[in-house]
């Protein structure tokens, strides 16, 4: 028998011009074929779920699981619950949804848990005046049963007021912790004022809670630079590093009315 012939042998008989044609074309360095565009998120769902319904339609297999007796037993044991046609399974009723999407496969929560945007930070209000120190803890607007201060403080609310929007967790001034008259607006009542709110965000868990830590000084009193050195110093350990920026919201003066005399002595 013949032994085979090899391809250089064979390619010897091809003439030049159909070798040439033969030959693999080069790649283009570009393209002028127009560019497909992804389809919007709403339609790759749509698309993904309605493989997921053909695919059980044709599946003999899912069939018989929706015509079982165990299937059958779970619609008759809630027959109030599901509605005429449904199999008693949650995973079946979805699928066989007119209107499939994400939303039918996930509870309402969930939906809202991945639509929510990013949630803004809370914000640490200091009030530094002449006179007196104030701090205000703000966060942002949500339901008074979704605050971790209301829930371990242990007070039993009502419907109406696990409903009512909070925002403000602290509102203190050095006057609420016992300093009268001029020692309220002192360094020392400041640096104590600021001292106990830091305890008091420890102690009703809202440390755990802030994620972002906004800290927003306003005035050239005291009590600027005494927040200051509670924060750096170890009352302010369990926030310091979550303050994600420090804003000067100062008013300063342009114009306006003419200011009041200044005092003075002697």
């Amino acid at each position: 028998m013949a032994a085979s012939t090899p391809a250089r042998a064979v390619s010897s008989f091809i003439c030049h011009s159909c070798r040439a044609q033969l030959r693999t074309q080069p790649h283009r360095p570009f393209s002028t074929t127009t560019r497909a565009l992804a389809d919007s998120p709403d339609e790759a769902l749509a698309d993904i779920f309605g493989d997921i319904k053909n695919i059980g339609s044709k599946n003999p297999r899912i069939a018989n699981m929706r015509n079982s007796p165990q299937a059958q037993y779970q619609a008759r044991r809630t027959p109030g619950s599901s509605p005429p046609g449904s199999t008693g399974s949650a995973l079946f009723d979805a699928l066989d949804a007119p209107n499939t999407g994400l939303g039918s496969l996930l509870p309402d929560e969930a939906i809202r848990n991945l639509n929510a945007g990013p949630q803004a930070s809370h914000r640490l209000h200091v009030f530094a005046t002449k006179h007196n120190t104030h701090l205000t803890l703000v966060q942002p607007p949500r339901a008074a049963s979704e605050t971790a201060s209301l829930r371990i403080a242990g007070a039993k609310q009502s419907a109406t007021e696990g409903k009512k929007i909070v925002d403000t967790l602290i509102s203190l001034s050095t006057g609420n912790i016992g300093f009268k008259k001029a020692g309220r607006g002192s360094f020392d009542a400041a640096f104590q004022l600021a001292a106990f709110v830091l305890r008091q965000m420890g102690e009703k868990g809202m440390t755990n809670e802030i994620r972002e830590l906004e800290v927003v000084l306003r005035g050239f009193g005291a009590g600027r630079e005494a927040v200051t050195k509670a924060l750096l110093g170890t009352e302010g350990r369990g926030v310091r590093g979550k303050v994600r920026a420090v804003v000067d919201a100062t008013r300063l003066k342009q114009g306006g009315p003419r200011s009041k005399k200044p005092r003075r002595l002697g």
